[in-house]
């Protein structure tokens, strides 16, 4: 090697051990500014508990003030020095010790340790360049550069006072996928609550933008809070359209984990106009109607999200439909519990008698017109009479009975806080909520609980359209990015047996009272001439009247079923061809005992 290429060589070294060096006396010299900066106040606070002391046993009898000498003692120990005192206390030893022990070192040993200190020398080069860390990916933003320095100790400790915020004090701030973080220490009378009703006072200090979501909890312990500025999402970058083998609800703003909701929750889903609560509900419409073994069935007096899967769904989109299908889905739920085998606590879904998911879209809107409903029925009498029917009671006992049966029920509501926007039955029968960006507070602790803002579910803060807070007793309140499901992909999508309740004919076995049709012009309008099941509510009801019951409420007393269940069988016998009426209002059975 020539002399000028040595000498480049050995300034690149030079430089590379420089840098190396220099780096390494940042991050230690920013590792304990941060500790002083922590552990500073606890002096602070030390020296005042011994003054206490002091003042309360000034003649030292009891252990009260060496105890608090003690803990000043431990408390000063763990500050450390600034770096460039360590280095200077360092710097003299070393100087002291190499002026009163290197004339007594013989030259054996020089030639020794001057080998040892190139290797070590060498060796400390080598691993640095080996497990030199990666840099980070993050880089911050203009908004974030500034937050980051207003965030420093230094910054906050000058301008908390002037901002009423005297008693807390930030820790180093880090830069994550969903944001900003730092931890907040609270001193005095100071609460991770109390700093979350602070919030104006801390977007002053900040200079934060109004629309700039934050997030304050209680820290990993005693004292401390978590302040967590989303400035922006675990989900950027992330293709948020939906597909077949993209098939989760959305993906997780903190964590970036995919979220899904399982079939068999009963769901509240909610969330104010244009918040995207339609769009945020088809990938699980999607997994409702999809397979041999699920059915869905859709409420939708608007007709508009309804009529998008009625190539898959069974859709209701009138009162009387309403009121219709919620009967068919009774008596089957009814059926289901009946023949449900002893020691079985759920129905297992089968092809012929499939996971029915009910669907109830502007729920509110489907109390008001779903009730009183003029139905003409005959009485006990024969006499035609004309009375009024509801929805709401049969969709009660599915939210109430129906998950024993795979009968599940979903609320979809706008309007929570505004008459029956989530019914007082319905709503302790919610498993897991589901809720976008609402109005008010009020409107939150309906969808998610009473206690949701006081644990971070601020769904009034949700940005518009397609970001919800799904809470189901496993999540914390991340907001999650929902996918988007265009109305055409749900149109493209291959067409599912529509289900329909029948009277089908089977076997005195207990089998499944239900026939599935391919299209919703090939569901019949009403149940077919056919025998009913064994051990359905309609044979129990033939079954009755063949030992001598002749009235509904002989019927009643003699199966043990509700009222309104004896009624609508009576009904579906009837046209059905089972049983008449006589003129003096007696029923009685048309096939043989």
């Amino acid at each position: 090697m020539s002399h000028p290429s040595a000498w480049q060589t050995h300034r690149q070294y030079a430089a590379t051990a420089a840098r190396w060096t220099a780096d390494r006396w940042a991050k230690e010299s920013d590792r304990r500014r941060t500790l002083r900066a922590t552990r500073k106040p606890l002096v602070r606070d030390a020296r005042a508990a011994l003054a206490q002391a002091q003042a309360t046993d000034p003649q030292k009898v009891t252990s009260l003030v060496h105890r608090a000498e003690r803990e000043l003692a431990t408390a000063k120990r763990r500050v450390p020095d600034p770096m460039w005192l360590f280095a200077s206390k360092a710097a003299v030893v070393t100087a002291a010790t190499g002026y009163v022990g290197l004339p007594l070192v013989p030259g054996r040993v020089w030639m020794w340790a001057a080998v040892a200190m190139s290797v070590a020398l060498t060796g400390t080069i080598l691993w640095a360049l080996l497990h030199r860390p990666a840099a980070s990916p993050i880089e911050p933003t203009a908004e974030e550069r500034d937050l980051l320095k207003r965030l420093q100790p230094e910054h906050w400790r000058e301008h908390a006072e002037q901002r009423g915020l005297t008693g807390t004090l930030t820790g180093r701030p880090r830069l994550t996928e969903s944001g900003i973080v730092v931890a907040v220490r609270l001193d005095g009378q100071w609460t991770a609550t109390k700093l979350r009703g602070s919030e104006d006072h801390i977007r002053a200090l900040l200079g934060a933008r109004t629309g700039l979501r934050l997030q304050i909890k209680a820290g990993k312990q005693g004292g401390w809070a978590e302040l967590t500025l989303r400035t922006r999402s675990a989900a950027d970058g992330d293709d948020l359209l939906w597909a077949p083998e993209r098939r989760s609800l959305g993906i997780d703003t903190v964590t970036g984990e995919h979220v899904t909701v399982p079939l068999g929750e009963r769901l509240l889903i909610a969330g104010r106009s244009g918040a995207g609560k339609s769009v945020a509900s088809r990938p699980l419409l999607f997994d409702a109607s999809e397979g041999d073994t699920n059915a869905l069935v859709i409420i939708d007096l608007k007709r508009v999200e309804g009529r998008l899967w009625d190539h898959r769904a069974r859709v209701a989109s009138t009162p009387e439909d309403v009121i219709a299908v919620v009967d068919e889905v009774e008596a089957e739920m009814h059926d289901r519990l009946y023949v449900l085998p002893k020691g079985q606590d759920t129905w297992g879904p089968t092809p012929d008698r499939p996971r029915i998911t009910v669907v109830v879209d502007e729920g509110a809107e489907v109390v008001t017109a779903a009730d009183k409903v003029p139905f003409p029925e005959e009485d006990s009498d024969g006499k035609t009479k004309v009375r009024t029917r509801s929805a709401l009671p049969g969709l009660e006992s599915i939210a109430r009975m129906g998950r024993a049966a795979c009968i599940d029920l979903w609320w979809m509501t706008q309007k929570p806080t505004i008459g029956d926007g989530v019914p007082k039955q319905i709503a302790p029968q919610i498993s897991t909520s589901i809720c976008l960006a609402v109005r008010t507070p009020a409107e939150a602790r309906v969808v998610l609980g009473e206690d949701a803002q006081a644990k971070g579910w601020n769904a009034d803060e949700l940005p518009a359209p397609g970001v919800a807070l799904i809470r189901d007793g496993k999540r914390g309140p991340d907001p999650v990015k929902v996918r988007y499901m265009d109305k055409a992909v749900v149109i493209a999508l291959p067409g599912q047996p529509i289900w329909s309740r029948t009277t089908a004919a089977t076997s005195p076995a207990p089998a499944a009272p239900l026939t599935l049709v391919k299209s919703p012009a090939l569901a019949p309008a009403m149940p077919v001439a056919t025998e009913p099941a064994a051990g359905s509510v309609d044979d129990r009801v033939l079954t009755a009247l063949q030992s001598g019951a002749v009235r509904q409420a002989d019927i009643v007393t003699a199966t043990g079923l509700p009222k309104g269940t004896v009624s609508k069988a009576v009904k579906r016998l009837t046209l059905a061809g089972h049983i008449s009426r006589n003129p003096d209002g007696a029923l009685t059975t048309n096939r043989a005992a």
